[in-house]
């Protein structure tokens, strides 16, 4: 006789199912710790925190503060070729007027702190007829971006008008002079072109040229370098440096590179006397591969062994002053 069931209890109960056991072992795990308010797009704090935050990039597009007193972060927008550069700090705007970098105007933040060096520019710009402007201090930081410090001072210099290349070879023998000139590949110090338009100056050079992309520019700190030379030498760009040697090489020029490996010693150069456009490469990476393949002659300069290469300013400068000597010695 088969047992009677437990009064009320539940007939036909199921046995246990395959693949339930990790049930409860996800359930004793939990979801993690609880996430801030602000944190949760459904609360109402974290939509407050987002639109914020669409206000303050909205804000800060249009340079404006946040709203919650924090200045909104500003990107100067990168300079585009031919705009006039900003030279800002009391050391530097003295220096660039010492040096008559060309300038168009002066600018003095107001009830600023008339130091020597403030004195001294403005004394500078009146002699040389340069415009000085008093301006709120917010007006010179819009001017020289939020990484610059500029000390309630700035200058602005207007962009400088480059030669054609071929325009320039062509006045240098309308003057009847022969051609010599220096081209710079990859340079991207300041620097080292002001120092390169000095020393052209210095050794009866008639020129420069720097190509348009990946290449400095003939910036204020380059003028300054130059210590006036800028003033006497021309600099010419060239759209696509490659390209423009070989037109110089069919109007009778010989392209000679600078390398260390070169196969062509500089002592006793046998083109000194024949038109040349001298070009340097980067100190690091050195001439780029078409220009390598575009040079008549690579051209090395003796060193000692212990140092390793020449800073691209120093190599030009022994170089044209061999060049200079070779072709003082021409009847």
């Amino acid at each position: 006789m088969a047992k009677p069931g437990r009064p009320g209890a539940r007939k036909n109960k199921k046995g246990p199912q395959v693949g339930t056991g990790g049930h409860s072992r996800k359930a004793l795990e939990g979801k993690g710790p609880t996430p801030k308010a602000t944190d949760r797009s459904w609360h109402v704090a974290g939509k407050r925190k987002a639109a914020q935050e669409r206000l303050d990039a909205a804000r800060a597009k249009h340079g404006k503060p946040s709203t919650d007193g924090r200045p909104a972060p500003q990107r100067r927008a990168p300079k585009k070729e031919g705009e006039a550069e900003v030279v800002t700090g009391r050391n530097s705007v003295v220096e660039a007027l010492r040096a008559k970098i060309p300038a168009t105007t002066l600018y003095i933040a107001s009830r600023l702190e008339m130091d020597d060096r403030v004195k001294e520019a403005i004394s500078l710009a009146g002699k040389r007829h340069i415009p000085v402007l008093e301006v709120m201090r917010q007006e010179i930081d819009r001017m020289s971006g939020p990484d610059s410090v500029h000390q309630g001072i700035a200058l602005k210099v207007p962009a400088y008008e480059y030669a054609h290349p071929l325009e320039l070879v062509d006045a240098i023998e309308k003057r009847g002079q022969v051609p010599l000139l220096v081209a710079l590949d990859g340079i991207t110090d300041p620097r080292n072109l002001g120092a390169i338009v000095r020393s052209i100056a210095a050794f009866g050079g008639q020129g420069a040229i720097v190509p348009q992309r990946r290449s400095v520019g003939m910036t204020a700190s380059a003028w300054k370098t130059s210590a006036g030379a800028a003033a006497r030498v021309p600099v010419a760009m060239a759209s696509n440096l490659t390209q423009t040697l070989k037109d110089l090489k069919s109007r009778g020029v010989f392209v000679l590179g600078l390398d260390g490996g070169g196969d062509v010693s500089l002592p006793g150069l046998a083109l000194a006397s024949e038109p040349v456009v001298i070009v340097v490469g980067s100190e690091g990476k050195g001439l780029s591969r078409l220009v390598t393949e575009t040079c008549d002659a690579v051209v090395s300069i003796p060193i000692d062994s212990a140092t390793e290469s020449l800073n691209a300013g120093i190599a030009v400068s022994v170089t044209l002053y061999e060049i200079s000597k070779l072709r003082a010695r021409q009847p």
